[in-house]
């Protein structure tokens, strides 16, 4: 999912943009105020441009909302996940750039001969720690003497079954629903947590038994969702008081990974300062950068704080794309990369006209995919004729499959618009259909482009309605709520078209919640029985070419025959970066991993 939009930024986060960190041309030397450990002081650079201080880098979240969660369990959003991702280490880890999966907080593993139980190997020594509002330290355990707290499998077993508790109420407990034996029926209240198969042997060794033999139950085992948490700290033991839900706020929160959280003043400002206790291992290593910043801002104001040196990487908006190609210092900064992220709307399958599938197909069929990138994004996006991104595993390409899914067709799609108000005697005027998206002006001017197309091709007057971005995922969700059209995007958790097409959108799924909600398209809908049963055979397909098929006749029913969905462009990431950022470019869909950062002259 994507992130968030603008808010009023705080004179306090104006301030602290003043103090970061800058980097002026070769062989000028770098004088700058910082902050370090609550206390302002002046730092220089050397001649060679090496910074003398502390290298803090200067980001945007890319939305004025607050940051959802820091809880693994819970976190659904990019930006969250960003956070999560830096503070607290996986089992496995997915490299931003090359998608190759390595060894996380687990060292190794063993795979049963049937390929359903792994059996990890923990990584020893790795202590939980916090900052104490001067420094990073070590979390200590109630023994006595105190000894640090090391991370261990009992954190992951607690952290997993939290993830699957029905009181827990993860959004993404379902991909571990689907991945473990006797999750979903614990997720479900039909069965405990002792019925999980996710088990700590020992401090150090983590069993685990999963439902189906496939390649990528180790990215699901790696996810967010089923990380360690701090058990003591939520629900408290004879030493630490029980924060609850609260224990990721900042004085409470605690990690492991190789940042921990510094700062979070809600709506404005985030922080994570590198954890000196974290030694490397092969995937992640030793942060260079000593503190990583985020602003809450959406991309208008975020990009004009770029301009004016406030920080160091921005999204450009498209109304900006023409200016910044062609100046010559911001062309250069520039950069435009794909990513395994689709954007699309989704229909609410149950609602008043759009519970026919010839106005959902009527409706996807006006958009002018291509006109859209051209004319409003102007990034290099492709027009998403399907749902699953070409790249990743078992998607369909449109080499290989052309005439997949949908297209822009205006004709075909007043015929279909045309042919549902002849058969329930109304006029276009007499169809009411309001479309909702999360407040953001990127955002807007894509609605206001396909709200413009469908009043010009179908003669409708679609009505457009904003909600903050929390706010827009709680009520998209909602059963008695979700809006007849939404928007959403969805990037790879991991890369695999089992990722998109089966666990987005089949009954359970994220964006088709079970009892309403999102598509609300299930059981004895349409075609929602066929699509299901492809798509739950094709997660087991070691065919690679059935495998594409299979998944090209899914993508059809649900972008076309029911059109529960309308598919409108694959991403790419557009952004500017200062040139003494030295950075990678993720495919994941902005997951980037800032320990691989440096700054530099």
């Amino acid at each position: 999912m994507r992130t968030k939009w603008f808010g009023v930024v705080s004179l306090l986060v104006a301030f602290g943009l003043i103090l970061a960190a800058c980097a002026p041309a070769a062989g000028t030397p770098i004088v700058q105020t910082v902050i370090v450990e609550g206390e302002v002081m002046v730092v220089t650079a050397t001649p060679e441009g090496e910074m003398a201080g502390p290298k803090v880098l200067r980001l945007s979240t890319g939305g004025g909302g607050d940051v959802p969660t820091l809880d693994p369990n819970l976190a659904t959003d990019t930006t969250s996940i960003d956070v999560v991702n830096h503070t607290i280490v996986g089992l496995t880890n997915l490299d931003e750039v090359t998608l190759e999966l390595g060894p996380g907080m687990a060292e190794s593993w063993e795979v049963s001969e049937d390929g359903l139980t792994y059996t990890f190997k923990m990584r020893e020594g790795i202590p939980w720690v916090k900052w104490n509002g001067t420094e990073v330290v070590e979390v200590m355990d109630c023994q006595d003497p105190p000894a640090p707290r090391m991370v261990t499998a009992h954190d992951f077993e607690y952290g997993i079954k939290r993830a699957l508790a029905p009181e827990t109420a993860s959004d993404y407990a379902y991909v571990l629903g689907f991945a473990i034996k006797g999750a979903n029926e614990f997720n479900a209240g039909d069965a405990t947590a002792d019925d999980v198969a996710v088990k700590a042997l020992d401090d150090y060794t983590l069993e685990v038994t999963f439902l189906e033999p496939v390649a990528y139950n180790l990215n699901i085992i790696g996810l967010w969702t089923g990380r360690a948490v701090p058990k003591w700290l939520i629900e408290g033991d004879d030493c630490t008081e029980a924060r609850g839900d609260r224990w990721t706020e900042p004085g409470f929160f605690q990690g492991f990974g190789p940042y921990v959280l510094k700062e979070w003043i809600h709506d404005s400002y985030l922080s994570i300062v590198k954890n000196p206790f974290w030694t490397g291992i092969e995937t992640i290593e030793v942060p260079k950068i000593d503190e990583v910043q985020w602003v809450m801002l959406d991309a208008i104001p975020q990009f004009a704080e770029y301009e004016a040196g406030n920080l160091d990487v921005a999204t450009v908006p498209s109304q900006d794309l023409d200016r910044v190609k062609a100046d010559p210092v911001l062309s250069a900064e520039y950069s435009s990369e794909p990513n395994l992220c689709t954007y699309y709307y989704g229909f609410n399958t149950k609602a008043p006209f759009v519970d026919d599938a010839r106005v959902r197909r009527a409706l996807s069929m006006a958009i002018d995919r291509q006109g859209l990138i051209d004319n409003v994004l102007k990034a290099g996006q492709e027009p998403a004729q399907w749902f699953a991104r070409p790249g990743l595993a078992a998607a369909p390409t449109i080499e290989e499959f052309p005439d997949l899914g949908v297209k822009s067709d205006p004709v075909g799609a007043k015929a279909e618009f045309d042919a549902y108000l002849a058969e329930k005697g109304i006029t276009a005027a007499d169809v009411d259909i309001t479309l909702m998206f999360n407040t953001s002006s990127g955002h807007q001017q894509i609605a206001e482009a396909l709200q413009q197309m469908w009043r010009d091709t179908l003669g409708l007057e679609v009505q457009l309605t904003n909600q903050e971005w929390q706010v827009f995922l709680d009520t998209i969700r909602d059963p008695n709520n979700t809006p007849q059209i939404y928007r959403l995007g969805w990037c790879q958790d991991y890369p695999d078209t089992n990722n998109f097409t089966r666990e987005v959108f089949t009954y359970g799924g994220s964006a088709n919640p079970t009892g309403g909600g999102g598509i609300n398209w299930g059981p004895g809908d349409g075609n929602y029985d066929e699509f299901e049963s492809i798509v739950l055979a094709a997660a087991v397909e070691s065919d690679v070419a059935a495998r594409t098929q299979m998944y090209a006749d899914a993508e059809q029913i649900l972008v076309m025959t029911d059109a529960a969905i309308a598919p409108i462009y694959w991403y790419t990431s557009s952004s500017v970066t200062k040139p003494y950022v030295q950075r990678t470019y993720s495919v994941t869909g902005s997951h980037q991993q800032y320990w691989e950062w440096d700054l530099a002259e």
